[in-house]
């Protein structure tokens, strides 16, 4: 068996695990124990990557054998089973005070159940999320670990040394206790899903409006991607509609299948936001825009619909552009606030003290959805801690103060030409809504009473009350018990 040479393990070396692996060996301070379940990867990591100094392991004594105490390993290996399966062998292996981090797309609720039934044996559990794809686990990604105060003195400084850095700080930090981390990146994978979707809506409707070629409107996003709008997805956009096939000589993206993949976070943050009673319209449409795309079987409608007569003509391609820029970043916005409105009622939910400002910079860099106002984000909530509604800040609530004119003609314009923006409008809807002063639930209210005596509160005076609508509607004061 190998000696205790190694600070750090990662266990599981497909692409994310490998990279990772090397992102830690390369920096001062660490040697990286790695293992596989199948030796043939190991093997291969070894001989391609001898500049890493790794220590390999080939069966989990061995894997256990080589760290030094507290021993820290990562977990990079499928969501579900297999993670459970690793986390029991390493409990095997391990003693009271190690640590095992699990790095994989974990639902934070399994994170709770494994941190609880971990910390039972004495050893750390943490569930870190790791956002940044292949490139951020081997350049730096940006990191979210939960977990125990003892484990992130351990970790804490191994952490920072592999995160991407923004603006000179690491792109980690403890987020909170047990599930907290892999909370944290749901959320922050739901916003990706938003974001992207209000991206192809911009693109779709620039296409259709003004007939620029995937080419130009590739000029369109590069420039955008100088100003406020600037952020790593807006970036490889221009990139990607760049793209020529090189079988056809067509645009890559009029030859790629027009169905969106998924593989679940998107989900868990609506399904999440649901429980908690929290609306996230933007992130909940970009969800089902995938869906919908995906199933084919039902879009052999599209040419039995009706829909509008007239396609959509554009008489000023220049402004319509510039209104498209500004519903986007307006619908940006709110896909943001929806998605820190979902991380506070969590915090509050599950018992975590988990710093919004701290979030929002850690996204600055590394991850999927980097973007230049996640300053602005991390001002805002430093001037106001307990900000409730994120987009009623000041920075905001100028920013859309000069988009809504240009948002609300995109919105009526996909409506009236028929081209669906189901982000856009839904964002639109969600800002609408929270300016309202008073909502159309009343009369919901009204007619849950009616049919199942679910009983209502009054404007006017205290109490819970019923109305019994038979007869002559009389109202009777009534404790709720729904």
């Amino acid at each position: 068996m190998p000696e205790a040479a190694a600070n750090i393990g990662v266990v599981g070396l497909a692409v994310m695990g490998s990279n990772l692996a090397r992102n830690l060996a390369s920096r001062e301070g660490n040697t990286v124990a790695v293992y596989n379940r199948s030796r043939t990867k190991t093997d291969e990591l070894i001989a391609e990557h001898p500049e890493a100094g790794f220590v390999p392991a080939f069966s989990y004594e061995e894997f256990a054998s080589s760290l030094s105490v507290p021993r820290t390993a990562v977990i990079m290996v499928k969501a579900g089973g297999p993670t459970d399966a690793v986390i029991d062998e390493l409990v095997r292996v391990f003693e009271p005070g190690d640590i095992i981090v699990d790095g994989g797309n974990a639902l934070f609720t399994d994170t709770i159940r494994r941190e609880k039934a971990v910390r039972d044996t004495g050893i750390n559990f943490v569930g870190m999320g790791v956002s940044g794809g292949e490139e951020g686990a081997l350049l730096g990604p940006s990191l979210m670990p939960g977990g125990s105060d003892e484990s992130w003195v351990t970790l804490g400084p191994i952490l920072r040394s592999i995160a991407a850095v923004a603006e000179g700080e690491p792109c980690v930090t403890h987020v909170g206790h047990d599930g907290a981390g892999h909370f944290v990146k749901m959320v922050h994978n739901g916003i990706e899903y938003a974001d992207m979707q209000l991206i192809a809506e911009a693109y779709d409707l620039i296409r259709r409006g003004t007939g620029k070629s995937p080419a130009e409107i590739a000029d369109v996003f590069a420039e955008w991607n100088r100003g406020e709008l600037e952020s790593y997805l807006i970036e490889i956009t221009a990139e990607v509609l760049r793209q020529v096939d090189a079988a056809t000589g067509t645009p890559l993206v009029d030859v790629i299948l027009d169905q969106a993949g998924a593989k679940g976070t998107g989900a868990w943050t609506v399904q999440t936001a649901l429980d908690l009673g929290v609306p996230v319209s933007g992130i909940a449409e970009a969800t089902f825009a995938r869906s919908l795309s995906s199933h084919p079987e039902q879009r052999i409608v599209s040419g039995v619909l009706p829909g509008p007569a007239e396609a959509l003509v554009v008489a000023d391609a220049d402004a319509f552009v510039e209104d498209v820029r500004l519903a986007l970043f307006a619908s940006k916005i709110v896909a943001y606030s929806q998605g820190f409105d979902e991380i506070r009622a969590g915090a509050a939910q599950y018992g975590w003290s988990i710093d919004l400002g701290a979030i929002s910079k850690i996204w600055r860099g590394g991850c999927i959805i980097r973007a230049q106002f996640l300053n602005r984000i991390a001002d805002s909530y430093a001037q106001t801690p307990d900000l409730a509604v994120l987009m009623t800040a000041p920075y905001f609530v100028e920013a859309l103060g000069r988009a809504q004119g240009a948002w609300r003609r995109i919105v009526s314009t996909a409506a009236d030409a028929g081209i669906p923006s189901p982000a856009f409008s839904s964002s639109l809807a969600y800002y609408d809504g929270l300016r309202a002063k008073r909502l159309p639930a009343a009369l919901i209210q009204g007619q849950r009473d009616f049919f199942g005596a679910h009983t209502y509160k009054r404007i006017d005076k205290p109490g819970t009350f019923h109305t019994l609508w038979s007869g002559d509607r009389t109202e009777i004061e009534a404790e709720d018990t729904h």
